[in-house]
């Protein structure tokens, strides 16, 4: 207690959750004072994945696993990135899902601090400690799903059959949502593996091959009658 909390879960393979790094990275070193990032990785990579990533963009900020248990917490994290934004009482006022403007987080973090923000309003909401699953709808990676044998159109076909179809574990979730919700289900697993097996197996139609001209007729050479030898 006593700073603005900002919980951030991402994973490593996550386009949009690295690209929001610096800009975190910049926000904890401007208000260290008051402020801390907490960083949790949703992922299976290993800590030495994890510390290569740490290095590479110089995280200035607490990095750990976030288990099925802390993600429970929080109502399951449907998309990535997530945070939350906490105030200095530890509660919960804002969740934000996707890559969003750092001046947004900036503009939070100075008025849970008290500090001038001009004539901006930040809209929160009471942490009552229902926090529900989202759709997944907006994820175009999942843990464990790899789509990187399909071309763009398959990848968007593939995404659409991960939340049209339920997964039969008994979740009551789609695919998207099981993969999200519970990485270590084998069978939203295998069901998501088996889709893309079949895309990626999937060619065009072939047109038949020219036929090739037809040969013209020999022509029969007419008998011959000989005389027989004599």
């Amino acid at each position: 207690k006593g700073k603005v909390i900002l919980l951030n879960f991402w994973a490593t393979w996550c386009g949009p959750c690295r690209a929001e790094l610096y800009d975190l990275i910049d926000l904890q070193a401007k208000y260290k004072e008051r402020f801390q990032i907490l960083s949790l990785i949703v992922d299976d990579d290993d800590p030495a994945t994890i510390q290569a990533v740490v290095e590479k963009y110089g995280i200035n900020y607490p990095v750990a696993l976030a288990p099925n248990e802390i993600r429970m917490q929080y109502g399951g994290i449907a998309a990535l990135p997530t945070s939350f934004m906490l105030d200095t009482e530890g509660r919960i006022v804002q969740k934000h899902e996707g890559l969003r403007d750092p001046r947004l987080y900036e503009t939070e973090i100075r008025a849970l601090l008290g500090l001038p923000i001009g004539n901006v309003r930040v809209e929160t909401f009471d942490d009552t400690g229902q926090i529900f699953i989202k759709n997944a709808v907006r994820a175009t990676e999942l843990p464990g799903v790899d789509l990187s044998q399909l071309t763009p159109e398959q990848k968007i076909v593939a995404l659409h059959k991960f939340n049209a179809e339920g997964c039969n574990c008994g979740c009551q979730y789609t695919l998207a949502q099981c993969r999200i919700y519970d990485r270590n289900c084998q069978i939203s697993k295998t069901a998501t593996e088996k889709i893309i097996a079949a895309l990626a197996h999937r060619t065009p139609a072939k047109s038949e091959p020219d036929s090739p001209p037809p040969q013209p007729a020999l022509s029969a050479s007419p008998p011959t009658s000989e005389k027989p030898l004599e």
